[in-house]
Order: C-alpha cells, then structure tokens, then sequence
C-alpha cells in the first residue's frame, strides 16, 4: 500500500485554495482542507491531521483512499442521503386534516388516530411518525379530560364553588 504523501495529491496548491474559497458545503470544504495540509506538510502523522481537522482516523482513511482511487470529482461528491419517500400522502393529509376538524366524532389520541388511519385508509403508519406528522402539519395537541368518579357528587361541587 502507496502512502499518502504531497506527491500522490495530483492537484496544485492554488488550485485546492481557489475550491476550498469557492466551496459553500462545509463537509467538502474539510475534505478540500485535508488535501491543502496533506500538500502542504503540515503534519507528520494522519492521526494528527485527522484530529486537527476533528474527524476520525478511519474517515480520514477511507476519504485518502476515496481520492487515490476515484479522482478528486469524485471524492468530492458526497453520496448520504437520498430523496425520502413520503410516508403521507396528499390525500391522508387532507383525510387527517377534515378528522381533526370534526366536532362530531373527534380523534381521542394519537393511538386512536392511527388506529383510525389502518382502519379507514388500509395505510399502517407507526405511532411516533404520526404524532409527530400531526404536531409539525397541524399543531395538534389531542387531549381528553379524565374519567370523573362515579361518587362524585355534582351538588356538593356547586355549593363549595359558591363558598370560595
């Protein structure tokens, strides 16, 4: 296995400078500053760099690699994420929308919400995705009151309210 020197970085000096000023993506960015101080000879050891630049050894490693093997066009592009597929779609948030708007037979929680959703719409979506989907679309705090004792005297209730 080739070493990582100055020499292994086909690139000049100014031309990583001149990317690494014009680069907005801060992970690109200390990807650029890796190869800058690698040229450079700032550090004798890749422990050190890689701390220097507060990633681990082994990213380090593996984005030396990356560059020697693919090219700097490559190494880069960062490949995470990807386009999410969305759980809810248009026509649930409408249905969810008009559920949460009915006075007349209201969600009694988020269980009961999704239960509502697996039995009207066939679509099973977990708790914690549809609490959270409620909260950040519709701002919803589904609350009920608790259940009230079977002694309690409605009576008694008005008399202490009026002697307070």
């Amino acid at each position: 296995m080739e070493k990582f020197t100055q020499d292994s970085i086909k690139e000049s000096l100014s031309e990583l400078k001149e990317l690494y000023r014009k680069q907005k993506n801060y992970k690109i960015r200390t990807r650029i500053q890796s190869l800058i101080l690698v040229k450079e000879g700032k550090f004798k050891k890749r422990t050190q760099l890689a701390q220097f630049l507060s990633i681990d050894y082994a990213t380090l490693k593996r984005w030396t690699k990356e560059y020697r093997e693919s090219g700097l066009a490559i190494f880069l592009s960062i490949k995470s994420g990807g386009n999410r597929r969305a759980t809810i779609t248009p026509e649930i948030h409408h249905a969810i929308s008009e559920k949460l708007h009915d006075s007349k037979d209201p969600l009694l929680g988020y269980f009961d919400a999704v239960n509502w959703l697996e039995k009207e719409h066939e679509k099973s979506v977990k708790y914690h995705t549809l609490r959270a989907y409620m909260i950040r679309h519709f701002k919803t705090k589904l609350k009920h009151p608790r259940k009230s004792h079977y002694k309690k005297d409605e009576q008694a209730i008005e008399a202490f309210k009026k002697t307070t």
